[in-house]
């Protein structure tokens, strides 16, 4: 059976945790910060968990784990 290709996109911002649950850093940290409030700036700095909505999707494009 043929190797199947790992969404290239997907790998850069998901990472399988050991209880495999997608782990992601939390968006709209980039630039334009100063239009936003200290307190927001801080709580974005967590990152998050994938949903279960959404789980077997990024599961389907990192098929060994990443």
């Amino acid at each position: 059976m043929p190797k199947v290709k790992t969404h290239s996109g997907a790998k850069k911002r998901f990472k399988r945790t050991a209880s495999g649950k997608f782990k992601f850093q939390s968006v709209f940290r980039r630039h334009l910060l100063t239009g936003r409030r200290t307190k927001r700036k801080r709580q974005l700095r967590k990152g998050s968990y994938v949903g279960p909505a959404q789980h077997h999707q990024i599961a389907a494009m990192l098929p060994y784990g990443a």
